[in-house]
């Protein structure tokens, strides 16, 4: 019940709170009796027992108004609540039956959820069903709009007691804050608002709440309808939450704590553009690489790009000016130049698709030029995440250590690092082959091409210069086809393999002889049943082999597994079971049915 007494009384000379007396009793007896109706309806007691109980509930406070000693007090306590406990108990025992169906009940639904649905969704639905969020974000928002009631008039009181409020405008100022005294009171409300645990947890939900809202504005203005890039208002809060525990935020000095807070906030404002950036940036590559003529659909986008790479230069701009060089201002300072980078690679490329549009002719080295510009700019950001460990560990070792911090960093080794390399070198073997493939098929020029009298199958544009001939005797663009390579290694109409390696050495399945140009026998037969099939959905695709060349095996076709293609119910019949889900309904949960 001392709330800040000291302080009070050190400021104004007396408390605002009774330490004794008939307010502290009737206070103390509200509270007990709020808690003693909740138990009752809880436990559904009866009303004789319901009494009971609340008698042993008052019993404490009947010794502080007879003023007994303090060792009595609390032995009183002591009994009242081993009595209370005691009756939850019996409570319990009575109704054990119901209690273990009641946990198998549970048990049963969280593993059909959890088969069902996965883990991850299983937890989204429950953090949403008990509404933690909102319990925390509402005893945030409370506790600190009451301190801020209270320090208000504290100062206001403070100000009566100087006579810094006289003469005839007194009664008006008394109510204004001078811009000093505000940013005291906002400081000390910060500060209290994250001094443990529980109140970082709830401002972290406020600051959820405040992403959320944020990006939901971000995606309506940039016209975006991705379900994914909604988690804003997830990312934020776990962002920030790790960051003070990380840091140890709850555990420091006002004013360090202050100090610290802020220098998070930034951090997590650097976070929370980086993935506005990867809002922005698929619909900026949608709306140039679809060619969109629409002014006001590129405005919304270019305006945002625009504040994302001002924004990260207007914040280093400002720590530099304000603070020394340190580990904290060369993260900040490395992830906002990471930002700009990536920004600028995102209007590059926008540019160079844009550039596209526009020439009105097909550019067959567009897919080589993005594809530097987003090397260039993933070398850089992965020589960012090397240099941003090194300044981890040199955090860890000679500033404030943690196992948190560790942790973090095996994390950020593994997807910043790692992940980021594999998947680079990855994409640049899967090109490097793609172009040997392309290289080792026949290229169409000249007069053969004009005698083809056909349009590329990927892009439906007609052949102006090149086409390159697949083994199954279908032209495409070399850009096209290239494409297509990147994803799998059959061709797009039949799926026939477009290359076949051969005793370690590449070769093409056919010459690139004069007679290139003329089908083989069949041919026409197995590309009508080949268009047949994909029209019918797939499954007809193991009888176009049929219309082969002769000498060819059957299933030629059927080398790649990406040929084939299964409908639920054959898959059903031929392996001869159920899905999971069925599996589990019927072993687990009761079904009926009107006869």
């Amino acid at each position: 019940m001392d709330f800040y007494g000291a302080y009070y009384k050190a400021a104004l000379g007396f408390r605002l709170l009774p330490r004794n007396g008939p307010t502290l009793w009737l206070g103390v007896a509200a509270v007990q009796l709020a808690f003693g109706v909740g138990y009752v309806f809880l436990l559904n007691l009866q009303s004789v027992f319901a009494a009971l109980v609340v008698l042993d509930i008052m019993i404490p406070l009947w010794g502080l108004m007879i003023e007994l000693p303090a060792d009595v007090r609390h032995t009183v306590a002591v009994f009242s609540g081993a009595a209370l406990a005691l009756n939850t108990a019996v409570c319990l025992a009575l109704r054990l039956k119901w209690f273990y169906y009641s946990c198998r009940y549970v048990y049963l639904l969280v593993r059909h959820m959890y088969r069902i649905y996965g883990l991850q969704l299983l937890l989204e639905d429950t953090w949403k069903r008990i509404r933690f969020p909102d319990v925390l974000r509402v005893f945030w928002l409370t506790r600190v709009t009451a301190q801020a009631l209270i320090l208000v008039y504290v100062v206001r009181a403070v100000r009566r007691e100087s006579g810094d409020a006289t003469g005839g405008g007194a009664d008006s100022q008394d109510f204004l804050l001078s811009w000093d005294v505000f940013w005291d009171l906002a400081s000390n409300l910060v500060i209290s608002g994250c001094d443990s645990t529980l109140t970082v947890l709830g401002m972290s939900a406020v600051i959820s709440s405040l992403a959320h809202y944020l990006g939901l504005s971000i995606l309506a203005f940039i016209g975006s309808t991705e379900e994914e890039d909604k988690r804003l208002g997830f990312v934020a809060p776990v962002l920030f939450f790790i960051l003070a525990l990380q840091t140890g935020l709850s555990s420091l000095d006002p004013e360090e704590r202050l100090v610290r807070l802020s220098r998070n906030m930034c951090l997590l404002l650097t976070a929370i553009l980086h993935f506005v950036h990867g809002m922005t940036d698929p619909v900026l590559m949608s709306l140039s690489a679809s060619h969109v003529a629409s002014v006001r659909r590129h405005v919304p986008v270019l305006l945002v790009s625009a504040a994302l790479f001002l924004l990260p230069v207007a914040l280093s701009h400002a720590l530099w000016h304000h603070y020394a060089l340190n580990t904290w201002l060369f993260a900040v300072t490395a992830f906002c130049v990471e930002l700009c980078l990536k920004v600028v690679v995102s209007l590059l490329v926008y540019g160079l698709f844009m550039a596209d549009g526009l020439s009105g002719a097909l550019w067959e080295n567009l897919d080589d030029y993005v594809y530097y510009v987003r090397s260039a700019g993933n070398v850089v950001e992965f020589l960012f995440g090397v240099v941003m460990f090194g300044n981890g560990a040199y955090t860890m070792a000679f500033e404030s250590g943690s196992k948190i911090r560790a942790c973090m960093m095996c994390l950020h080794a593994y997807f910043n690092i790692y992940l980021q390399a594999r998947n680079g070198w990855k994409t640049f073997t899967n090109r490097r082959t793609a172009v040997q493939k392309i290289n080792a098929l026949p290229e169409v020029r000249g007069a053969r091409l004009a005698r083809v009298e056909d349009v590329c199958a990927i892009c439906y544009q007609e052949f102006s210069a090149s086409a390159r001939v697949t083994p199954c005797r279908h032209y495409f663009h070399a850009l096209c086809l290239r494409k297509w390579l990147y994803i799998q290694d059959t061709c797009p109409m039949c799926h026939q393999r477009v290359y076949v390696e051969d005793g370690g050495r590449g070769r093409a399945p056919f010459s690139n002889d004069d007679d290139a140009d003329e089908p083989p026998p069949g041919a026409g037969e197995l590309g009508e049943a080949a268009a047949d099939g994909a029209a019918g959905g797939g499954r007809a695709m193991a009888g176009a082999g049929g219309g082969g060349a002769p000498g060819e095996p059957d299933n030629d076709l059927l080398e790649d597994n990406d040929s084939i293609e299964y409908d639920e119910d054959e898959w059903g019949a031929n392996n001869g079971s159920t899905p999971l889900e069925e599996e589990y309904i019927n072993d687990d949960t009761d079904s009926t049915e009107d006869a």
